[in-house]
C-alpha cells in the first residue's frame, strides 16, 4: 500500500529548481507539507513563497549542509532525494575534483539522509524517493553520471521491503531542467519532458508504492532490454543514438 501525501510532511532536495522545484509544487498542491532543500537560496526562497513550504539551504557537497538537511528530515513522512549534478564530454578530461563532486552529490547525500532519517520514517511507515535516470543504462558521454544513477537504483532496491519503508525510484529521461543549460540536446530518443510531468508521475508513484517509474513510461523498455540482453541494446543504442 503507498503512502498518500495529503496531510503529510515530506522533504525534497534539490528544490530550487528543476525536478525537485516542480515536485516541491506538485506535493503542496495536493495538502503535503513541504521542507525544501537547495543550494540556491534567492531561487529556494521563491519557491518557498509559491509552495508554502519551509526552506533550508544547505549545500549537499559538505558534512554542515548534510547535517543541516539531516536535522530537518526528523518527523517527516516522505523523503525525496531529487538533489543532483551532471558532467558530459570525454572521461579523461573529466577533472578529479567533478568525479568527487557528482559522487558526492548523486549517490553519497542521498545514502547518507537516508541513513540518518531511517529512525523516523520506520517509525512513521514512510515513504523514500530516488530520482535516478534512464542513464542507469550507460550513456555515452556521461559515465561517471550514469555510475551515481545506477548506485541510487541498487540502493533504492537494497532498502525496499526490508526496512518498513516504501522506496520508490524514479527514472527519467532527458527533462527541461538547468542540468541541460547551454547544451544542446541532439539525441534523437528519448524527448525531453518537463519536470512537471516527472513530478506527476512520481507522486503516483509513491502512492501506488510502485517500485520503479519511468518517465516517459515507454523508457521501461530499453531498460529491461539493457538488463537482458545488453550486447543487443548497446548495438541498437549505437545505431539509432
Amino acid at each position: 500500500m503507498g503512502l498518500t501525501v495529503r496531510g503529510r510532511t515530506a522533504l525534497v532536495t534539490g528544490a530550487s529548481s528543476g525536478i525537485g522545484a516542480a515536485t516541491a509544487a506538485e506535493l503542496s498542491s495536493l495538502g503535503c507539507r513541504v521542507v525544501l532543500v537547495g543550494r540556491d537560496e534567492q531561487r529556494l526562497a521563491e519557491v518557498a513563497e509559491r509552495t508554502g513550504g519551509e526552506p533550508v539551504p544547505a549545500d549537499l557537497t559538505y558534512p554542515t549542509g548534510l547535517d543541516r538537511a539531516a536535522a530537518a528530515a526528523r518527523e517527516v513522512d516522505l523523503l525525496v532525494h531529487s538533489a543532483g549534478i551532471g558532467w558530459a564530454g570525454d572521461l579523461s578530461a573529466m577533472p578529479p575534483e567533478r568525479i568527487e563532486a557528482l559522487t558526492a552529490v548523486n549517490l553519497t547525500a542521498p545514502m547518507l539522509l537516508t541513513r540518518a532519517a531511517l529512525p523516523d520514517l520506520r517509525r512513521r511507515c514512510g515513504h523514500v524517493v530516488f530520482v535516478a535516470s534512464i542513464a542507469v543504462v550507460g550513456v555515452p558521454g556521461e559515465a561517471v553520471y550514469s555510475a551515481t544513477k545506477a548506485g541510487l537504483r541498487a540502493f533504492g532496491a537494497s532498502l525496499r521491503n526490508r526496512d518498513g519503508i516504501g522506496v520508490t525510484t524514479v527514472f527519467p529521461g532527458a527533462v527541461r531542467t538547468p542540468f541541460f543549460a547551454g547544451r544542446r540536446y541532439d539525441r534523437r530518443f528519448p524527448r525531453m519532458v518537463s519536470p512537471q510531468e516527472v513530478a506527476a508521475a512520481l507522486v503516483r508513484g509513491v502512492e501506488r508504492d510502485a517500485e520503479e517509474v519511468f518517465v516517459p513510461k515507454w523508457l521501461i523498455a530499453p531498460a529491461r532490454l539493457q538488463g537482458l540482453l545488453p550486447g543487443t541494446f548497446h548495438r541498437l543504442a549505437r545505431r539509432f543514438g
